[in-house]
């Protein structure tokens, strides 16, 4: 359940080894780099079953729609299998719902055409409840494969509250990515109870580490 997470701007090739090498002891379902590290992650987890993700649009969701497709489309010859794109924010504070669909639609059609999965990062940390709940709505709409709670860039972090509303609005058929502050076993459990199937987080080893300790 956990995206294995490195998206810092200053990591280094050294530190996406390493993110990888961990990914493949403790059997995380992903890691999550920027896009300059694909080629390497792929490489590195061959074989493991962890598939590579990254982003698009990120952090700010502010970029045009073409930009985010062609981000997208060139991760994905480069071999990501998840796509994390963010959400065009301003578009859906200033009600054109019509932007924001169609900016989740067009993504979602190039990750499908791959086989590949998207996850649209709210950045509930922004919105307002009535947006947040008009956001699951477009995302489920538009076809994306999970919602995601934010890209703990902007200050953001997973509150039990906010997967909770979004488990609720898009219902069951479609993941749930917690993701910004999840730094413990504890916090893991309780978002996870909310209705969260998916974890974003560069605190793994140590959620990890002590799950198994208290077993």
């Amino acid at each position: 359940m956990i995206d294995h997470t490195n998206l810092r701007p200053e990591a280094t090739t050294e530190q996406i080894v390493r993110l990888c090498q961990e990914a493949r002891e403790f059997g995380f379902g992903s890691v999550m780099v920027n896009a300059c590290y694909i080629e390497l992650a792929v490489s590195q987890l061959q074989g493991s079953g962890v598939v590579v993700g990254t982003v698009a649009g990120f952090p700010l969701g502010a970029t045009l729609t073409s930009v985010k497709r062609f981000e997208t489309v060139a991760a994905l010859r480069l071999g990501a299998r998840e796509i994390d794109m963010v959400l065009a924010i301003g578009a859906l504070k200033s009600g054109n719902y019509e932007l924001a669909l169609a900016d989740i639609r067009t993504l979602a059609d190039a990750v499908h055409q791959e086989k590949a999965l998207l996850k649209v990062i709210l950045e509930t940390g922004l919105l307002s409840e009535e947006e947040k709940v008009a956001a699951c709505r477009l995302s489920v709409q538009a076809g994306a494969d999970f919602v995601k709670t934010s890209t703990g860039f902007l200050g953001g972090v997973a509150t039990v509250a906010d997967v909770e509303l979004m488990r609720r609005t898009v219902g069951p058929k479609i993941g749930v990515k917690a993701a910004g502050g999840i730094r413990s076993a504890k916090d893991a459990l309780a978002l996870i109870a909310a209705g969260a199937t998916r974890l974003g987080t560069s605190s793994g080893v140590a959620i990890v580490r002590e799950l198994k300790a208290r077993v």
